[in-house]
């Protein structure tokens, strides 16, 4: 076996467990509140918020989950909130792909943390984005009460969702609401202000107080069922448009629904018929290196995602430390913009290295770009970059104005942007190639990921000059021990925090993926976002020339 096969060995085995361990923390995470709020709900006869998604959705079409780690390892004091709560995703009902938002009952009620608040404004942000049909599956207590403070009253909390459920009105998205469980206060509004609502008899309440607050508040006596039912609301209030027996029931009138809703423009994105690539994607997972600072050959993960494995590059031999150029990934028309790994060397016989972007690479990026809007192609980003190039030979050549027109490119873009996190995503690297900021319509992390503002090494030694210079300062004499120990402790919690799961947890990416799944993941993607015509000019503003 050769020096290769034996690193590739090597990369394989590290990458598959992470893999591994990533499918073991959503088997957890796909439990919910556990084992004993799972059976108080089918105690009630009612489906689990996975189990409704599951029946709702086509049989054999394929789910794109949204959010699955997100809150993952937070709100520890409270007991956690497995993927904050909600279950959201792409799906495909009666054919049509359809934004799904399911309340999970098992993880407090259904109570909305911090994050529950973030997801859901996300979920609904794609919505708007990519003009899907909504489809909200409620099952709520409402705001979690010993967190009011930072779920209520600011401009991305609770109340946007309302907000949002009537701008997506006015833009003419389908929005329909099965009421399956409790929906309450504030939350109440959400049914409401969609199209149609459908409740199950028995289990789903629409009320502003319930019936504790309704005592105590005016003193009378009332049961949830006569307060806010579904024969209340059906027949008496005339808020609700529909009444069932059981979810089944009522997911199978959802259905009947989205069957019917007329068909809208699309963004006329080309494609045709699929191919898969000749090299396997199965082998992705031997190309990156388990040391994320050795080198390798970013050609090599693009032809195992792209059609036929073939790979059209732009400007094939000028800033050769971005590659960029044309493709088909699931027969849909791409330019794909990505950090390539190897050291290459330039015509003036610089030599340069692998993941950090030049002035000439950042020019030739900013252009594609621009040609990708010109000619109406979805742009897709492969992140693994370390940052920009610097030094005094780099200041000089004015590396910040051409790293400045490939940020305005980034950000002024029109078509669909959809980002993967491959491997180190650094600084202002970041930025440059649409990070979470500059609005991809979706964002994915392989479990290689690495989301901060520098490399770990560099921020932890510049973090420990820091801080001994500050306790010098106070007269405090450090030695090398002590200082060994404060460089462990802040290396710890620096690496702690550029985990692709810190980031999924904080929805910096959408969620973390087995890379066999990039592919799909991105076709996906196109494919919802085709759903909306570009009615936006392209145009960069001012730039720095």
């Amino acid at each position: 076996m050769d020096q290769q096969q034996l690193e590739n060995n090597k990369n394989e085995d590290a990458m598959r467990m992470a893999i591994s361990t990533m499918k073991q923390r959503l088997g957890v995470i796909e439990q919910g509140g556990g084992k004993k709020s799972l059976e108080k709900v089918r105690q009630r006869g009612k489906l689990t918020a996975r189990e409704r998604i599951h029946y709702l959705i086509d049989r054999d079409s394929t789910f794109t989950e949204i959010g699955a780690f997100a809150a993952y390892d937070m709100y520890a004091e409270y007991g956690g909130c497995p993927a904050a709560g909600t279950v959201g995703g792409i799906g495909y009902v009666s054919g049509r792909q359809c934004m799904i938002v399911a309340n999970d009952m098992t993880v407090k009620a259904g109570a909305w943390f911090p994050m529950t608040g973030k997801k859901n404004l996300r979920l609904q942000e794609i919505a708007m984005e990519n003009r899907l049909p909504v489809i909200y599956l409620v099952d709520s207590a409402g705001v979690f009460l010993p967190m009011q403070d930072e779920i209520f009253p600011d401009k991305e909390h609770f109340g946007r969702i309302f907000r949002n459920n009537a701008r997506m009105s006015a833009m003419g998205i389908t929005q329909i609401a099965a009421v399956m469980g409790s929906c309450v206060a504030g939350g109440a509004y959400l049914p409401i202000m969609s199209d149609e609502v459908l409740m199950v008899e028995g289990n789903g309440s629409i009320f502003l107080a319930g019936p504790y607050l309704v005592k105590a508040a005016i003193g009378e006596d009332v049961d949830a069922e006569t307060l806010g039912g579904a024969v209340t609301h059906t027949e008496i209030s005339g808020i609700a448009d529909y009444k069932f027996k059981t979810d089944e029931e009522c997911l199978d009138q959802v259905k009947r629904i989205v069957g019917k809703l007329g068909h809208q423009p699309t963004a006329g994105f080309d494609r045709i018929a699929p191919q898969m690539p000749l090299k396997s994607g199965e082998d992705l997972d031997s190309v990156l290196p388990v040391d994320s600072s050795r080198p390798y050959d970013m050609l090599e993960v693009i032809e195992r995602l792209v059609d036929g494995s073939a790979f059209d590059q732009y400007k094939q031999d000028y800033g050769k430390t971005i590659l960029c150029g044309y493709a088909r990934i699931d027969g849909w028309a791409v330019g794909i913009v990505a950090n390539q790994r190897k050291i290459v060397k330039s015509r003036k016989g610089e030599m340069q290295m692998g993941g950090v972007i030049y002035n000439d690479s950042a020019d030739k990026a900013a252009r594609f770009i621009m040609n990708c809007n010109q000619k109406k192609i979805p742009l897709v980003f492969l992140q693994d970059v370390t940052g920009f190039m610097v030094g005094s030979r780099s200041e000089h050549a004015g590396i910040i104005k051409d790293g400045a027109k490939l940020v305005n490119a980034v950000a002024n873009s029109v078509v669909p942007k959809i980002t993967i996190i491959i491997g180190n995503s650094y600084g202002a690297g970041n930025y440059a190639m649409c990070g979470k900021a500059y609005d991809p319509r979706f964002i994915y992390a392989w479990p290689s990921a690495k989301i901060a503002v520098m490399g770990g090494e560099q921020a932890a030694k510049t973090l420990l000059q820091i801080q001994v210079a500050s306790l010098k300062a106070k007269g405090e004499v450090i030695t090398p021990e002590e200082e060994a120990r404060l460089l462990k402790e802040i290396t710890d919690k620096y690496y702690a925090q550029t985990t692709p799961y810190y980031a999924a947890s904080r929805l910096w990416v959408d969620d973390i993926i087995d890379p066999a799944d990039t592919r799909i993941r991105i076709a996906e993607g196109i494919k919802a976002a085709n759903n909306a015509p570009v009615e936006q000019a392209f145009n960069v503003g001012v730039f720095q020339v």
